[in-house]
């Protein structure tokens, strides 16, 4: 901000300043001392910055600059005043000369500038002579503020074997001072320690290596101090340093390698399958993944007995055994083992092989063992009902130690059954104490006791199963009804019943059975059929059975085992003749409930019986009165029970007693001009009455619409003189021929066929 006194060069503010005062030809008009004075006045505001240098040292307020108009004509009538930011506490003015003055030190840093307000006014009046305007003092800078790492100390890492110019890290100091401003904010970067090895990019604090191929096997952590100086690095700049911590990260370089090229390990023959051997390790310098291996045996005859397993956190191997030792047999083995890297890197494996391998001889140490049994368990075979004190069996151990210790032998004893057999203690032998039952066991099992005569601590079981085999003492039993029945339409060959058989003797399966009649009995009617898996079958050799002719077979059986030696049994089957429908069902056989259709209750059974005694005592009357004659003693009375029948014929239920007067009705009707004459009917009708009835059966006979009377019914009026005998049609059907054959009723049905059949039981 220039100070009062210069050219105004700002039309604007004439223009406004014109506007607030009146025009006058003269120029403009002034109040001083009370009178209005008109001149032209020159203005020479020109508001720019004033400057003022930052952490300001003196004993006197700094001087900062003067405000001056062209209406202060040194008279000390003009006044000066300032407002705004830091007026009268940071800033003063001299109402007089207008002279700006500091009154205590500035920090750009914290303040860059101060926007204040300045005026002019008549000291007398207080009329301000000028516009107030805005004007700002601005806080220079001067380099007071070294530049700074905010976020240090730093770390970085680089991959080990790097080339020269790898990527590390970047940095970046902060200066307080003006960027704008001279180079107080100009920052440079170099390295004071960490070289050879990093170099930094001066302007833009970018790391990198210096140095190829570091090695993180030979050093894996390095310092750096770094120092960032403002004003570009020149004499005088200020400074400050930071630390940057760099490490070297591993990469797979280095293969593994075995510590010495044999190890010696020692296990005790005793060792069961899968236990540990013994551990060896090969070391590498890489670290984490890097060093991570696999251990695998080479293949090899001695080494087919041994595994080892990769432990992926000690990085060891440990060697299990996958088969037992016998000190006796083989007393070390040598064998080789391979480490090698599980995680490659392509860049080194020109450096070699990344593996190692080493020698592995294993010692066996002697332990004293329990004997052992030539087999893992025995079985032995006996016959039952042997004799005691037989020999059925032997068991043998053997001490495989160096000192071949003699064994003795015992029985362990679980259950009272074991006391049946005893050992020879020397021999193993074992023999039986008494006699054994296969129905009762079949099976024994026993302990064996092995024991040393040097160390009866040490000793061995093993188990022996005793079979007891089967004598075939029991002969086979068949499995067949007592009774059956043969059907009188039966065809040839057919099968009437199948039978089994079963047998107490060992063992259930895979016993064979033979089904046979007896040698000296031939039958005629029937034989047995073997239809394998134990089963057989009774099968017809003819067709022509009659109930009436023989209605009961016997019929013995034969069942023969296949044991040694062979047993067998007879049983004998009763067969009796019934009558069958054609499908085969059972009708009736005899008067026995056993033959009668199943569910026939005994209510049922008394029923039928009742029926047929009637039927029986019907039949006698019946024969007493053979000869025929009239249903009606007396002539006079000719009246008869006439059977009436709705249109479909509903049996006797529906008869009702008719009048023959009705017949005599419809026949004097028929005969109108034949009887009108005499006016009444005589007994000389009965030839038209006889004429009218054999019309009427004629009728029935041509045609199957008839009239609602039955025309063929039996009637007590059969006129005079007829040489036919009785009509009756019930009468007729029970004159039965009296030889007591009732065959004949099969003739009216199946339902008669049966009443025949038990007519002949009786």
């Amino acid at each position: 901000m220039a100070m009062w006194g210069v050219e105004f060069a700002s039309l604007q503010e004439l223009i406004c300043a014109s506007l607030r005062m009146p025009k006058s030809p003269m120029g403009a008009q002034t109040f001083r001392h009370g009178r209005l004075k008109v001149q032209r006045i020159k203005r020479g505001w020109v508001w720019n910055q004033f400057f003022i240098l930052e952490e300001y040292m003196g004993s006197e307020p700094q001087y900062v600059g003067k405000l001056h108009t062209d209406m202060d004509h040194g008279d000390s009538a003009v006044k000066y005043t300032l407002s705004g930011e830091g007026a009268g506490s940071i800033f003063t003015i001299d109402e007089i000369t207008g002279d700006i003055h500091a009154l205590v030190g500035l920090d750009r840093e914290e303040k860059s500038y101060y926007t204040l307000k300045a005026q002019a006014v008549d000291i007398q009046t207080g009329v301000p002579l000028e516009p107030e305007s805005e004007f700002i003092i601005k806080v220079q800078d001067i380099n007071d503020n070294e530049p700074r790492f905010p976020d240090g100390p730093y770390s970085a890492s680089v991959p080990e074997m790097s080339p020269t110019g790898t990527y590390v890290t970047q940095v970046t100091a902060t200066d307080a001072d003006d960027p704008t401003y001279g180079n107080s904010a100009r920052i440079i970067y170099s390295i004071l320690h960490g070289q050879p090895y990093f170099s930094v990019d001066p302007k833009s604090g970018v790391i990198r290596t210096a140095l190829a191929n570091m090695d993180r096997e030979v050093k894996e952590e390095y310092q750096v101090l770094l120092q960032a100086k403002d004003m570009g690095g020149q004499l005088g700049g200020l400074a400050s340093t930071t630390t940057i911590n760099i490490t070297l990260s591993d990469v797979n370089d280095n293969p593994p390698r075995f510590a010495k090229s044999i190890f010696h390990l020692r296990v005790p023959e005793s060792a069961s399958v899968g236990s540990a051997v013994g551990r060896i390790r090969a070391h590498d310098l890489d670290a984490g993944s890097n060093a991570e291996m696999d251990y695998a045996i080479v293949p090899g005859d001695e080494g087919n007995l041994f595994d080892i397993i990769s432990n992926g956190q000690s990085q060891e191997g440990v060697i299990v055994l996958k088969k037992t030792l016998d000190y006796e047999s083989k007393k070390s083995y040598t064998f080789k083992v391979e480490a090698s890297n599980t995680q490659l890197d392509t860049r080194f494996l020109h450096l070699g092989p990344f593996k190692d391998s080493a020698t592995v001889r294993v010692n066996v140490l002697d332990i004293e063992e329990p004997p052992v049994f030539t087999k893992p368990s025995y079985s032995m075979d006996v016959y039952e009902d042997t004799p005691p004190g037989t020999i059925i069996g032997s068991v043998t151990a053997h001490d495989l130690d160096a000192t071949s210790s003699a064994i003795r032998y015992s029985l362990e004893w679980h259950m009272e059954s074991d006391s049946c057999f005893d050992i020879d203690t020397i021999e193993g032998t074992i023999s039986t104490n008494e006699f054994l039952d296969r129905e009762t066991a079949v099976k024994h099992n026993v302990t064996v006791v092995a024991t040393k005569v040097t160390n009866p601590l040490l000793f061995t079981k093993v188990p022996v199963t005793v079979n007891v085999m089967d004598v075939n003492e029991f002969p086979p039993e068949l499995a067949v009804p007592a009774d059956t029945f043969v059907c009188e339409n039966s065809r040839v060959g057919q099968v009437i019943q199948m039978v089994s058989a079963m047998d107490k003797d060992f063992p259930p399966v895979g016993q064979r059975f033979f089904f046979k009649s007896p040698k000296h009995l031939r039958n005629r009617n029937f034989t047995i059929r073997d239809f394998g898996n134990n089963t057989a079958g009774i099968v017809t050799r003819h067709s022509d059975f009659q109930r009436r002719m023989q209605d009961v077979y016997i019929l013995p059986i034969v069942v023969e085992d296949s044991g040694y030696p062979a047993q067998s049994s007879t049983a004998t089957l009763t067969i009796r003749v019934c009558s069958c429908e054609p499908g085969g069902s059972l009708l009736s056989c005899s008067a026995e409930a056993i033959f009668l259709p199943v569910g026939l209750s005994t209510g049922a059974l008394m029923a039928i019986m009742l029926c047929v005694a009637l039927l029986i005592a019907l039949y006698m009357s019946q024969r007493r009165h053979k000869v025929k004659e009239t249903l009606m003693t007396s002539k006079e009375d000719i009246r008869d029970n006439v059977i009436h029948y709705n249109d479909e014929g509903g049996g006797e239920a529906d008869t009702q007693a008719f009048d023959m007067g009705t017949l005599i009705i419809a026949t004097v009707n028929k005969n109108a001009p034949l009887l009108s004459s005499r006016g009444k009917v005589t007994e000389g009708d009965a030839e038209m009455i006889r004429e009218f009835i054999e019309h009427r059966l004629g009728d029935s006979q041509q045609s199957y619409v008839a009239t609602t009377y039955d025309s063929l019914a039996t009637y007590a009026y059969e006129g005079d003189g007829s040489v036919a005998g009785s009509l009756s049609s019930i009468e007729e059907s029970w004159v039965i021929d009296d030889s007591g054959d009732f065959s004949s009723l099969g003739d009216w049905g199946q339902p008669f066929k049966t009443l025949a059949n038990f007519l002949d039981v009786f």
